[in-house]
């Protein structure tokens, strides 16, 4: 029998046995039967930009262990890979390569543009589906999608139109988040809020019949386009006000004072000015006043005609003009340090501008109702429970959802516009002529789809939606949604409206959120702060196990965790602990006969054989318990805790002696050596597959090849990844107690020992 090499070599190792597992299909669901239950995910579609990050990490060891976990349950497992299109990130990465060539997407054209975009892509965009592979994701690579290919193109298609002929889709003005620097409307995840120092801006906000309100701001710039003053109708230092009118500073615009019971009493000077145009609250009582709305701001950040004497100043250059020149005319109070909660762009990080825009929205109301109710009749379970009070706040809260974008990267929307009437036709195929009057002259509106309205539709058009294709009827509805507790509301809500809507059905009947991988400290890793640890780094060092084991078993559902580098160094350890302890069952293989072989093995079971496979029976349970309740952490801990001190630091070493008597008594202790190892790396296995599948494959052939007739009952499969998963085979309460209590005298007489300061080589009567 071939030596197994002293120490786990997982370089050699992880991309090898990978490699075999993809070329025997077994990632796929037709490695089991074809009458087996299915279990399905859609994995979050990474950015086809990205690279490799903890997050990744994170939702591939926790989506990997659920999948493998079914696949050895004998279920139809598929784990439907993607990537999603990102269409700001993409943009981002060919507009600065045209830079770096002297062009821009302007002077090249849109047609162009995305042609290059299309080359980007091909080039750059397996690199994160590679980096999955290495970290052992066992997904069905024969069924990658991708947010932009051409069936789900089509999907996009049909639901929008469908929305739109529901009237749920419709075009307007509205408030929303614009990104100066990047020339489009945002949506709410990509504007990352920081907390600044700034100023708060006291003035006088003077009355048309005389005196002045005071008030305060932090945004001087907005106030040439207030359209009230509003102050709280139960403020009696304002009552007199109320319903007078106020003269905008330097412009002299007249404008009413309102009451509104939004304005805070106690914050600031008590009166508020309202911009409807520039912010979102505002906006809010600007409708349930009727008042006007002015924008003084243009899309790139300057100021727009509006603002009188301030048009084409930078805006933040205006807020300093206009301060300069209140002060002048005597309408300034004061300043003071003010902390600012300000929205950045996550991608080009300038500072967010709400802007009145005409643009594209999803009534989102109706579905939203869908989607509560799934949650609480019991169809969907979100784990952990506690994220079920955030899912009841947004959705009851729901705002429309603006879905286009001023972008050329993207789903492109489906409406064209008659030059002749002006009518509107809305398809899923490309129009030749206007379908009220006939006319050709038809233009496509140049906006995009939001991303999220793609990945929206991820887990039923990835399964061919909207055809009715076997895939879709088998597989649909998928099992679970695992993903960051971050985007519970801008992907994981928006999966479940669209399901309700568009399939009649939930899309997943459970939804398991992650919390965010933090360093050591516990801060949020960030490029800044230089904290950032790298993925492929760590498994370079340490192996891509050591690093799954160590951020599945570190935390709980739904809570970040801190990432120690001395853990998964630990984590290493605990792959070599299992190596050594089978290398030693290998070893002695060759100590026994076959001849020893008992006729009646359990009655050959000393109690130190019984109690160990107890204690595995009791574990086994315990797995099940805590893997079907999504208690993965926990359940990795009890295994870790079983293997490294039942098994290895108690049984192996009673094993010694038995082995030692030779006889029956040996085959039967290297069978329940060979059986608790084989189960034991079983119930691993999701958590560790490249070691697991390394040591169980020496297991197998050595005991293949010993013609000793040791294996487990049902006889050993190919592969450990389509290997059943454990059941009990022994449960013997009396032994169990009885080693326990042997165990607990030896403790006590080692600590005896240890309190006495007597030697450990020298024996000494008990």
């Amino acid at each position: 029998m071939t030596e197994m090499p002293k120490a786990y070599d997982f370089h050699g190792t992880e991309e090898r046995l990978y490699q075999w597992w993809e070329e025997n299909g077994w990632f796929k669901p037709e490695a089991r039967p074809a009458d087996a239950t299915p279990f399905v995910i859609s994995i979050p579609p990474p950015n086809v930009t990205g690279e490799l990050h903890m997050g990744h990490v994170m939702f591939v060891a926790l989506e990997d262990l659920m999948i493998r976990r079914a696949r050895m349950q004998g279920r139809a497992a598929l784990w439907v890979p993607g990537v999603d299109h990102a269409g700001i990130a993409t943009q981002l990465q060919v507009e600065k390569l045209l830079r770096e060539e002297g062009t821009s997407r302007a002077e090249i054209g849109r047609e162009e543009f995305l042609r290059r975009t299309w080359a980007w892509k091909e080039k750059y965009g397996s690199y994160i589906t590679g980096q999955l592979r290495r970290l052992g994701a066992s997904c069905d690579w024969e069924r990658e999608r991708f947010t932009f290919d051409d069936g789900l193109s089509a999907a996009v298609r049909e639901a929008f139109v469908r929305l739109y002929r529901l009237g749920l889709i419709y075009q307007g003005e509205y408030l929303i988040n614009w990104s100066p620097g990047l020339q489009t409307a945002v949506s709410d995840l990509e504007v990352e809020y920081s907390q600044e120092q700034g100023l708060l801006y006291y003035f006088k906000y003077p009355v048309a019949g005389g005196g002045y309100l005071p008030v305060a701001t932090t945004r001087p710039e907005t106030i040439l386009g207030d359209t009230a003053v509003a102050v709280h109708p139960n403020d009696a230092r304002f009552t007199d006000y109320v319903g007078q009118t106020a003269l905008v500073p330097i412009l002299n615009r007249e404008i009413p004072i309102i009451a509104d019971s939004y304005v805070e009493m106690a914050f600031g000077t008590g009166a508020l000015k309202i911009t409807p145009g520039h912010d979102p609250n505002d906006f809010e009582i600007g409708r349930r006043h009727n008042l006007a709305i002015i924008s003084v701001m243009n899309k790139d950040a300057t100021m727009a005609e509006a603002a009188g004497p301030y048009a084409g100043l930078e805006r933040f250059e205006a807020r300093a003009r206009l301060w300069a020149d209140m002060e002048d005319a005597g309408l300034t109070i004061k300043t003071e340090p003010y902390t600012l909660n300000v929205p950045r762009s996550q991608r080009g990080g300038e500072i967010i501008e709400p802007l009145i825009s005409k643009q594209w929205f999803v009534n989102t109301k109706p579905q939203a109702e869908m989607a509560l109710t799934a949650v609480h009749n019991g169809r969907i379970t979100i784990i952990p429970n506690h994220f079920v009070k955030t899912w009841d706040n947004w959705l009851t809260n729901i705002h429309p959802w603006c879905i286009s974008r001023q972008l050329w990267w993207g789903h492109r929307i489906p409406v064209w516009t008659c030059a002749a009437c002006n009518h509107q036709t809305v398809a899923t195929t490309d129009p030749t002529a206007c379908e009220r009057c006939g006319h050709a002259d038809i233009i496509q509106d140049s906006d995009v789809l939001d991303t999220w309205f793609s990945s929206a539709l991820w887990p039923f058009s990835t399964l061919g939606w909207p055809e009715q294709t076997a895939d879709l009827a088998r597989f649909y509805p998928t099992d679970v949604m695992e993903t960051g507790y971050d985007i519970l509301f801008f992907w994981v809500a928006r999966m479940v409206m669209a399901g309700a809507l568009f399939t009649n059905d939930i899309p997943f009947h459970t939804v398991y959120l992650h919390g965010l991988v933090r360093d050591e400290q516990g801060r949020k890793m960030s490029k800044s702060i230089g904290n950032v640890t790298d993925p492929l780094d760590v498994i370079q060092e340490f192996g891509a196990d050591a690093l799954r084991f160590t951020l599945l078993t570190a935390g709980s559902p739904g809570n970040d965790l801190n990432l120690s580098l001395e853990r998964v160094e630990s984590n290493r350890n605990f792959g070599n602990k299992i190596w050594n302890v089978a290398r030693f069952i290998i070893r002695n293989y060759e100590r026994v006969n076959k001849q020893d072989r008992p006729q009646d093995l359990a009655a050959t079971f000393s109690s130190a054989d019984r109690w160990i496979l107890t204690r595995l029976a009791e574990l086994i349970g315990t797995t099940d318990r805590l893997m079907d309740g999504y208690l993965f952490g926990e359940a990795g801990r009890q295994i870790y805790d079983f293997l490294w001190n039942d098994f290895a630091d108690w049984y192996v070493e009673i094993a010694k002696v038995q082995l030692n008597a030779g006889g029956a008594a040996a085959w039967t202790t290297l069978h329940v050596l060979t059986t608790v190892l084989d189960h034991t790396l079983r119930l691993l296995h999701p958590f560790i597959p490249f070691v697991t599948e390394e040591i169980w494959q020496q297991l197998r052939s050595t005991a293949l090849e010993s013609d000793l007739q040791i294996g487990p009952s049902e006889g050993w499969a190919e592969a450990l990844i389509i290997a059943d998963w454990p059941r009990p085979i022994l449960n013997d309460a009396q032994a169990a107690a009885d080693v326990e209590l042997l165990r607990d005298l030896i403790r006590r007489i080692r600590n005896a020992r240890a309190e006495q300061s007597v030697e450990p080589a020298r024996y000494i009567a008990a």
